[in-house]
């Protein structure tokens, strides 16, 4: 995995969660719902998926997320896979009752 800071930012008008890496623009749109934010769509250049940029990513993603106090639904299959293969980091972002 690459070991590389990845800052995100909140574009709370456009509803998502953006981040620039390596010049490309990274995008998780997401809705809101009584303390749940939905991650609905991931869109990644394969340029830096292939470039293995996905995973921290995401572990930057959900760490962002878990500074508040929202719980994570994650709709999308890529964050969905990512959060069943990081089940023991992640378990106390979902809402009580939900297993991915």
């Amino acid at each position: 995995m690459i070991d590389v800071e990845i800052k995100i930012t909140d574009n709370e008008f456009l509803r998502q969660f953006e981040s620039v890496i390596n010049e490309d623009l990274v995008i998780v749109e997401y809705s809101q719902q009584e303390r749940k934010v939905f991650l609905t769509k991931l869109k990644m250049p394969d340029v830096l998926k292939e470039g293995g940029y996905l995973e921290p990513f995401l572990e930057s993603l959900l760490s962002y997320i878990q500074e508040g106090t929202h719980k994570v639904v994650p709709t999308n299959p890529e964050i969905a896979k990512y959060m069943r293969k990081h089940r023991r980091k992640y378990k106390d972002l979902l809402p009580v009752g939900m297993n991915i």
